[in-house]
Order: C-alpha cells, then sequence, then structure tokens
C-alpha cells in the first residue's frame, strides 16, 4: 500500500467517525452538564449526565412503537429541553404535568388534576417558610408563585416542569410551559461528577476557559464525586 492509499484509507476512516459521532450526537445520545442547583439534591452543580434524544422519538405506527426503544414523555421523567425564552440555552427539570392536565400548587404541594402528587423521593425544600395564597399576594413573584400556582390548564402539545430544588429553580412556574418541539431527551445517568466552582452563563474569555480546564486537571482526583459514577436519574 502506498502512501497516498494509506492517507485516503486513513481520512475516509476520520470522515466516518466525523459523521457517526455527529449523527450519535444529533439523534442518539448527548452530554450535558448540570450548571446549577435547581435539581438538587437529586442532580447536584457539576453532574455530567448523558440524555437519550432516541426515548421520545417520533413514531408513526404501532409495529413502529414496539420495536423502536422510543417512549412517551411522562409525568415524573427528568428531561433536557430547550429553554422557551433563550432556545439556545438548554434547561433540565422533572415533569410534572402533561397536555390536557390541571395543574395546581397550594402551599408548595402539587395537584395534578385534583389529585396530591407523592414527591418525597425526589423533592427538596431548601427553605422551612411557606407562603400562604393570602400572605403571598403582595410578595414578589418570586416567592408568590414559588409556593401557589393555578390552577392552569396546560395546552395541547406542551409540557410543564418543575425543579427538584422547588425553592430554587426557575421553571414552568415563571416562565410557562414547554412545547413538545423543544424537548430534546430522557436524562439517562451521571457518568462525572465533579465539585467545582459553579458555571456561569456568561463567555468570560478563552483565558478564562483554559483556567478553568486547569482547575479541573488539578482537582480531578481529588474533587470527582467518585460515588456519582454512572449513578442513574432518577
Amino acid at each position: 500500500m502506498n502512501l497516498r492509499s494509506a492517507m485516503r484509507e486513513n481520512l475516509e476512516a476520520l470522515l466516518i467517525a466525523m459523521l457517526f459521532a455527529f449523527f450519535a450526537k444529533t439523534f442518539v445520545v448527548e452530554a450535558f452538564k448540570i450548571p446549577s442547583g435547581s435539581m438538587e439534591q437529586n442532580l447536584m452543580i457539576g453532574d455530567h449526565i448523558l440524555v437519550n434524544k432516541f426515548a421520545y422519538g417520533p413514531t408513526a405506527t404501532e409495529l413502529e412503537r414496539k420495536l423502536l426503544p422510543v417512549s412517551r414523555l411522562e409525568r415524573g421523567d427528568v428531561v433536557v429541553f430547550k429553554f422557551p425564552r433563550d432556545p439556545e440555552r438548554d434547561f433540565i427539570k422533572r415533569c410534572i404535568a402533561l397536555p390536557g392536565d390541571r395543574i395546581e400548587i397550594v402551599d408548595k404541594q402539587a395537584f395534578v388534576n385534583g389529585a396530591a402528587i407523592e414527591e418525597g423521593s425526589y423533592v427538596y425544600f431548601e427553605d422551612s417558610r411557606t407562603y400562604t395564597r393570602r400572605q403571598s399576594l403582595f410578595l414578589d413573584d418570586a416567592y408568590r408563585l414559588r409556593d401557589n400556582f393555578g390552577p392552569y390548564t396546560i395546552p395541547e402539545g406542551h409540557y410543564f416542569f418543575l425543579g427538584d430544588n422547588r425553592d430554587n429553580s426557575n421553571d414552568s412556574r415563571f416562565w410557562g410551559t414547554v412545547p413538545k418541539t423543544y424537548v430534546k431527551g430522557h436524562a439517562l445517568l451521571v457518568y462525572w461528577s465533579f465539585d467545582g466552582e459553579d458555571e456561569t452563563l456568561e463567555w468570560r474569555g478563552y483565558r478564562a476557559k483554559l483556567a478553568q480546564l486547569a482547575g479541573v486537571a488539578r482537582g480531578f482526583l481529588t474533587q470527582t464525586r467518585w460515588e456519582r459514577t454512572l449513578l442513574p436519574v432518577r
């Protein structure tokens, strides 16, 4: 095999690998980093998770639904989606209500279609205070809508999402429902968790990025939360 043929084969292999990686990232699985504490204590800042983008894929027939590993988005699923007010940003929250459901929150207790949701296995309240509907009338939305919301009926083709850290989450209580077309995938597992500094959404330049990467390299062994490796997202 001459040099030209070897270079051609290597280039073809590289292109195939790149196409496969692009296909997998676009349609199958994607990595996502938890940037805030809105899903604590289940997902921590610095958790790196894998998202199944194929989970809620469209199916045209019943046969496809039986043969392909797809499912319907259900209440309780932890989902990554495009933020409705800025589709360039991705959010991760828990689905609480489906299209046609009637959602209401009374004194921090969520009700769907009139029935209280049992959320003890995942919900977390970091503030012991509860503002009743009467108490919160003249409060800022951050408190008024935090503890009391609705009743509200979810439009067709939309979903209602809340953060597990219910007292510290920017979610559907404040900016509304998420259209089905903005849903990206189902959170699978934590593949790596690093206890570092909080991530900022603002771009601080290449120097700051390099400094951050250097900090990760220095603290990889001591700041990695090894006990969270391969932890399923529940």
